[in-house]
This record gives structure tokens, sequence and C-alpha cells, in this order.
């Protein structure tokens, strides 16, 4: 069973930066596209971010594209998300997930049904 946790979340002032990282176990990421996800606060659960299995193409959510970026490390088992630039309406739970695909790519990655799950991590952006 693949199991992914997360890290990296926290507290940082609008303008700042942090990177998330998540590590997976049981069972290696290769074959395996990737996303992040977040869930604010009376809001539903959104896609940020997405990478196909190889690390060859990747999807943003408009409202981050040309801050964060997504990457992959198929030999650590990893996946991180790097963000600039953040804003107020950044905060968020974030969840690291996985599905089993090769077959999604570009704009299909955002349609994949992703259902392996972390448990999430905090990051608040202050004002």
């Amino acid at each position: 069973q693949l199991q992914l946790v997360e890290s990296g979340g926290g507290w940082v002032q609008a303008g700042g930066s942090l990177r998330l990282s998540c590590a997976a176990s049981g069972r290696t990421l290769f074959s395996y596209a990737m996303g992040w996800f977040r869930q604010a606060p009376g809001k539903e659960r959104e896609l940020v971010a997405a990478i196909s299995w190889s690390g060859g193409s990747t999807y943003y959510a408009n409202s981050v594209k040309g801050r964060f970026t997504i990457s992959r490390d198929n030999t650590k088992d990893a996946a991180s998300l790097k963000m600039d630039s953040l804003k107020p309406e950044d905060t968020a739970v974030y969840y690291c997930a996985a599905v089993y695909t090769t077959a999604a790519w570009g704009t299909a990655l955002a349609q994949a049904n992703f259902n392996y799950w972390g448990q999430g991590t905090q990051v608040t952006v202050s004002s």
C-alpha cells in the first residue's frame, strides 16, 4: 500500500516562499502521477499542481501559475512543491496525492482520479 507523508508547511508573510515535500513509502512512485491539492476553510479541495509519472509533463491551476513549481525525484520516491510569491489566499491545508497511471499528460493530469493521499500540512500566509 502506497503511503504519502507531507512536510514543510508553516507560517510565512505574504511575498515569501515555502517548499512542501512529499515522501512515499510502501511502493515506488514510478508509474504514479503526483498532485498537490489544497483546501481552505469553507472551500472545496482544489488541485494546485500535478506532474506526470516521468516528470515530463506538468499542470498548474491558473491561480498559482508562475508562482508554484512542482517537481519529483523518482530515485528518492519523493515529490515537492516550491511556492513563491505567496499570497494570503494561498492559506490552506495542502495535500500530496498520487494515482497509478502513465497515461495522464498535460491537461489530462487535472482529470486524473487521485486515490492515494497524505495527511496534509498547513500553510498560513499572513498579509
